[in-house]
């Protein structure tokens, strides 16, 4: 195994030197570099360790030095200590060891790179997110319905916790997926909310669904039926692929690219601290999403942007607001408009909504994932002809099935980023991964 070694110097070289030997016999380790992280109080200029010693302007550059300069490292072992590096620090080198598909192992914990497989046939992109209720899907979609009007002919791999026990393709192209189509799914005790039927249903584009159960701190799955559904994938009539992860939880599949999508109202520790390093490191894009007051003021976006580029200065970062898109037509009626959205910015999109779509806006609720709350809110809402609402949690148990005990007609609604030259960043991308390498 070969291995880089951190070492400081806070330990005398001869104990960092039966340290390095004690390592090799448990773990089978190969030294091949090390990497000194700071601290001088027991090292001298001319100490020796029988490999290359990496040093740069701090901890976390020597490692990324070492990693980039020294050929097929499997493992990075920690036998550095406090003071010269805490907890930040640690999670940062994690981060990059992780981002360069080695272990980071300390005295007393180990963490592995996801498992990636290759199993894409065709030029792949995931879209993964550093959280739940982030935008994730929407932007899924979004992608979808632009490549697929740009002749990329794509096809969407969609991963969540409520997916199908077997992957299911649905052919959104072919199919009218509307409230009729997403009752019979609930009637047949499918999660009919769940992410790919939202992307079938308002993207229109082929759609394999998957399901996956519990996340590492670096993303993958511990379950998941995803390389099925990324066979499954192989054979379709498409062009491209899409995976859309699900929450923090990568698609567990080795891709062409990567978009990150976090939100401008997250903890900036969430997104660039802990293992939200690791994320952006392997991904080409950051769609900040939620990007406007009253949820993230100008100056928080601004901290986050310049924070995501010190951790990969390659990211091209995009800050973007949601704007809601009703597929079908509203104008002209009372509408009740159901979303995740937060409280705060609810007002905000009615009024959008009202300005766009030529309806009245009667009663709003960002409860889809309370049902109780959701309850309270639809029963307050007895004067509206409409249910306006996204495919999300009780979307069709909860509103489309009131929808058709009250008789009242059901649209749903789609969530379209916006921001500057957002097209033309995804594009760009898009255009990349099909030319492939070079």
């Amino acid at each position: 195994m070969r291995t880089l070694f951190l070492i400081d110097g806070e330990h005398y070289p001869p104990v960092v030197l039966e340290a390095i030997e004690s390592v090799k016999r448990s773990h089978g380790a190969c030294p091949v570099a090390a990497a000194f992280l700071g601290g001088t109080e027991k090292i001298g200029a001319g100490a020796e360790y029988g490999v290359p010693l990496f040093r740069a302007d701090g901890p976390v550059a020597a490692v990324a030095k070492a990693l980039s300069e020294t050929d097929g490292i499997e493992a990075v072992v920690d036998l550095s200590d406090e003071p010269v590096i805490g907890y930040r620090e640690r999670m940062r080198i994690a981060s990059v060891s992780l981002a360069h598909g080695a272990r980071y192992i300390g005295a007393d914990f180990e963490l592995r790179p996801p498992a990636l497989r290759e199993v894409s046939e065709k030029p792949s992109l995931a879209v993964v997110g550093t959280g739940k209720r982030v935008g994730k899907t929407a932007v899924t979609g979004y992608l979808a319905r632009l490549l697929a009007a740009e002749d990329f002919h794509p096809g969407v791999v969609s991963m969540g916790r409520g997916g199908p026990q077997q992957p299911e393709v649905i052919e959104g192209r072919k199919l009218t997926v509307g409230s009729d189509y997403l009752l019979e799914a609930l009637r047949r005790g499918a999660h009919a909310a769940s992410d790919y039927y939202e992307t079938a249903a308002l993207s229109r584009v082929t759609t394999v669904g998957c399901r996956r159960c519990g996340g590492g701190l670096a993303g993958e799955p511990f379950v998941s039926n995803v390389l099925a559904g990324a066979r499954l994938a192989n054979d379709l009539d498409t062009m491209l692929t899409v995976f859309d992860g699900s929450g923090a939880t990568m698609p567990p599949v080795a891709v062409d690219g990567r978009i990150l999508v976090a939100g401008a109202h997250q903890d900036v520790e969430y997104i660039v601290g802990y293992l939200g390093a690791y994320r952006l490191l392997v991904s080409d894009v950051l769609l900040l999403t939620m990007a406007e007051e009253p949820l993230a003021p100008e100056e928080r976006v601004r901290e986050i942007s310049e924070a995501a580029l010190t951790v990969n200065p390659e990211l091209q970062v995009v800050p973007v607001v949601f704007r809601p898109r009703p597929v079908g037509e509203v104008r002209g009626t009372k509408v009740a408009y159901v979303s995740t959205a937060p409280e705060a910015i609810l007002p905000k999109l009615a009024d959008y909504l009202e300005e766009t779509a030529g309806c009245e806006v009667v009663g709003v609720s960002g409860n889809l994932s309370d049902r109780a709350k959701l309850e309270e809110d639809l029963a307050g809402m007895g004067e509206a002809e409409v249910y306006l609402t996204e495919i999300k949690a009780a979307a069709i148990d909860g509103v489309t099935a009131r929808g058709a005990e009250e008789g009242k007609r059901v649209v749903y609604c789609d969530n379209d980023p916006v921001g500057d030259n957002l097209d033309g960043v995804l594009l760009g991308l898009a255009r990349r991964v099909l030319q492939g390498p070079g």
